[in-house]
């Protein structure tokens, strides 16, 4: 998925160092993976991202879901700090926060590292008793 100009922690790279250091934060991160956890959030996501900021209109389009219903979703990532909407003239245009992208990333990354070391110790668990 496209990162809308967020910065990125490269893989295997400062994930640990400049990432989540305690469980207890991840409470704060639980709302960005709830709203990305729809489709229809995911899609609005992966367009903002690949499009840059949109008014609703050429949002809704294509979609399959009324403008409605879409409005709804992006005031769900708004509310996670996943995407901004502001009025320009008539229109309502909307656009990615990257840093929130790259606070789940950073997440993601932080997890991805616990299990390598995991794995990385069941692998020389396994090696020792062969």
């Amino acid at each position: 998925m496209p990162r809308g100009g967020a910065s990125h922690v490269p893989r295997g790279g400062a994930a640990g160092a400049a990432g989540p250091r305690r469980p207890g934060e991840l409470a704060g991160a639980a709302p960005v993976f709830a709203a990305l956890g729809d489709t229809t959030r995911l899609g609005l996501v992966a367009r903002l991202c690949a499009a840059g900021p949109m008014p609703i209109g050429r949002l809704t389009a294509g979609m399959g879901v009324t403008r409605q219903a879409v409005t709804k979703h992006l005031h769900v990532l708004a509310g996670a700090g996943l995407a901004r909407g502001t009025r320009v003239g008539r229109d309502h245009v909307w656009e990615i926060e990257p840093a929130r992208l790259d606070e789940a990333r950073r997440w993601l990354d932080h997890i991805e590292g616990q299990w390598d070391e995991a794995l990385r110790r069941l692998k020389a668990a396994l090696e020792r008793e062969t």
